[in-house]
């Protein structure tokens, strides 16, 4: 049996205070002095991360990058997954000048708001979400929520909330009786539903489907929720190309997700081997990304 809440065992580094003052750093000083600090920020991170976590990073790396992955693989991407976090500081508070943002596919979104039929958007932990956020409501007029598991935010959140009001109020709750029908009514009104279907927030039940050269444990969760809210599918990814330097990627997954009741868990494994495909594709052309710092695989007893 595949352990779903695995991920939720590896602490949240950095106390919250601390993470306010870095902050109000950045924002005081410059983007660029706080690009600067990035560097001794990754080496402590990396450093001192428990020995377990690096050992899942290297074996994640190993295989999206083809080979044994260095140090200095690690050190990429503990720094890339850092650089989004500043960023986020950056794109939140509105400050967007000086960002680069290649978009690909934003027509996609432009039809389903001028056509009144929404789409459901499913992501991952990779990249930065807020850029894909920050580009969707400057260049197109679209309502973007995300479906999400009610928890206790940690530090990183309530920063980030504070920054911009507006996100905490773009969450759509899970778990609540209005979820799903709020959900429906975005859609209706030409809206996006985020997910991120790479991640179970809880116990749940995951499927093993082929990924990066290995089963690993996918949730069925997001995808069947897609297929409840019988819209088209997308795929949205923010790619962090460099300093202040974004890939903003949306392409379509399905115009719509069947579950058929007779073949409802051959269809699941199927849609889900898919997705964990593409998100392979993803990871082998940006391998430091992706951001899931536990063992994946679940190859460790």
């Amino acid at each position: 049996m595949t352990d779903s809440a695995a991920w939720t065992r590896v602490p949240e580094r950095g106390g919250g205070g601390a993470m306010r003052l870095m902050a109000r750093i950045a924002l005081g000083t410059g983007w660029h002095v706080g690009h600067v600090l990035l560097h001794p920020i990754t080496l402590f991170f990396l450093t001192t991360s428990p020995a377990a976590q690096k050992r899942a990073v290297r074996r994640y790396l190993t295989r999206a990058l083809g080979r044994k992955a260095a140090w200095s693989d690690l050190w990429r991407l503990y720094f890339c997954f850092a650089s989004t976090m500043l960023d986020r500081v950056f794109l939140l508070s509105g400050r967007t000048a000086g960002y680069d943002l290649t978009i690909e596919g934003l027509d996609l979104l432009r039809d389903a708001a001028a056509s009144g039929r929404g789409v459901v958007m499913l992501g991952a932990h990779m990249g930065s979400f807020e850029a894909l956020r920050a580009v969707t409501a400057a260049d197109a007029p679209v309502e973007v929520r995300m479906l999400m598991h009610s928890a206790p935010g940690g530090a990183a959140d309530a920063l980030f909330d504070s920054l911009d009001p507006a996100r905490a109020g773009a969450v759509i709750h899970l778990g609540r009786p209005e979820a799903m029908l709020t959900a429906q009514e975005v859609i209706d009104r030409g809206g996006v539903v985020g997910l991120l279907a790479d991640r179970a927030p809880r116990t749940e039940r995951m499927i093993p489907v082929p990924f990066l050269g290995a089963e690993a444990p996918f949730p069925g969760g997001p995808m069947t929720l897609a297929a409840i809210l019988k819209a088209p599918v997308v795929l949205g990814f923010g790619l962090w190309l460099g300093p202040r330097r974004y890939l903003l990627r949306f392409e379509p997954l399905a115009e719509a997700i069947d579950l058929p009741r007779a073949t409802r868990a051959e269809a699941l494994r199927s849609w889900l081997g898919l997705y964990a495909a593409r998100l392979g594709e993803v990871c082998r052309a940006h391998p430091y990304n992706w951001f899931n710092f536990y063992d994946f695989w679940q190859e460790t007893p």
